[in-house]
């Protein structure tokens, strides 16, 4: 009788292609948490909490995650372990799974990952949970076929997995809207965000890059988005900042400038005018 594969916490289950690609499956508990810190270069991490009182720092910042809920990170996240109780853990690199040119609102420089200054976070509701438990476990049977097709089952469910996930995300935290332009509208401002934020901090120059003038950009933000264009953009340049002050033992005065302000003391004010205290109080 063929034996299907027994999923253990804590033990991954792995994909390595030729290529460099890389996928792993991994059932995390409080004995195991410490592979959540585990690195992956080119790395982007789904974690789905399977029960609740999970207790993590990222960025220097403390998130508490209920049951159901599932975070996005990238490689450039810093994560501390305070308490885990249960959770599901798929990492993938961009050799595996990287869309650039199309299916944009799930590729690597999609919604899911680069798409929001804020950390992304969306629940799944009861109605949906079925679904996202029968694809874990048709993921699970396929890490147990060894042919040539093996590798594009696993692109195309974590592909149905991403499709879920930026459905969820869109309904959650993008309001009000049915309409793709819109959606690509967010999705590419945000990109744009992540890749510039060290040099230019207006909204002009963003609204350039996206052809259109700062007020319509500040109108569709108004009608559909939690945040406006400049506060994405702050919040961005101050993610960098706590990462930069938490994880590096550069000068503050060279990290104002890696961030693109003309001085420190320009640096120190925005910082201590959304963190509430000076960078240096922040270092410690």
């Amino acid at each position: 009788m063929d034996q299907k594969p027994v999923h253990i916490a804590g033990k991954p289950l792995l994909f390595n292609g030729a290529a460099d690609e890389h996928l792993s499956l991994t059932e995390v508990n409080k004995d195991s948490c410490h592979l959540l810190k585990e690195k992956l270069e080119n790395g982007l991490t789904l974690l789905w909490f399977t029960e609740s009182g999970n207790k993590l720092v990222i960025d220097g910042v403390p998130h508490n995650f209920e049951k159901n809920q599932i975070v996005c990170l990238t490689e450039f996240h810093r994560l501390e372990i305070e308490k885990v109780t249960s959770l599901k853990q798929v990492k993938f690199n961009k050799p595996f799974y990287c869309i650039l040119d199309h299916d944009t609102q799930i590729g690597c420089r999609g919604i899911l990952f680069f798409g929001a200054s804020d950390l992304p976070v969306f629940h799944i509701p009861d109605d949906e949970l079925d679904k996202f438990e029968t694809l874990w476990k048709m993921f699970t049977l396929e890490f147990e076929s060894k042919d040539n097709l093996q590798i594009e089952m696993l692109q195309m469910m974590l592909k149905r997995l991403l499709i879920f996930c930026a459905r969820l995300y869109k309904e959650q935290n993008i309001h009000g809207t049915d309409d793709k332009g819109t959606v690509e509208l967010i999705r590419e401002f945000n990109f744009l965000v992540e890749t510039h934020f060290r040099t230019i901090h207006g909204v002009a120059e963003y609204a350039e890059l996206l052809h259109k003038s700062p007020k319509t950009l500040a109108n569709y933000f108004s009608k559909h988005y939690s945040k406006s264009p400049i506060q994405i953009i702050r919040d961005r340049i101050m993610i960098e900042a706590r990462r930069l002050l938490l994880y590096s033992d550069k000068p503050i005065k060279e990290l104002a400038y890696e961030l693109g302000f003309d001085s420190i003391q320009t640096f120190s004010r925005s910082f201590k005018k959304k963190q509430g205290i000076s960078p240096s109080e922040f270092r410690g």
